[in-house]
């Protein structure tokens, strides 16, 4: 089995500093577990990760809906399922980060 780091927690804890952190560190790609930063033109209220921030490591899962667009806690099991197996793939470690 592949391992995966999970960070989780309420929003303002600083887990997007320690994702970040060790996802520079470890070489890691960083998949959201947040139920809104699927979401394009939803940045306030949902704590989504700087420019700067998704320049400096790979972020997975922000950004790829519009508003309307419904989403389900499947629908993100299954692309989170395939975005670790890629990672696994290429012998990158996955780091699953959210709140919600």
């Amino acid at each position: 089995m592949n391992p995966l780091i999970t960070i989780v927690g309420p929003t303002a804890v600083g887990k997007t500093d320690l994702t970040l952190e060790l996802a520079e560190q470890l070489h890691a790609e960083v998949i959201s577990g947040d139920a809104y930063q699927v979401y394009k033109q939803l940045n306030i209220g949902t704590a989504k990760p700087s420019a700067d921030e998704l320049k400096r490591v790979k972020h997975h899962l922000i950004d790829i809906l519009e508003p309307n667009d419904s989403y389900s806690v499947s629908i993100f099991q299954n692309q989170a399922k395939e975005i670790i197996g890629r990672l696994n793939d290429r012998n990158i470690l996955p780091i699953l980060s959210g709140g919600t």
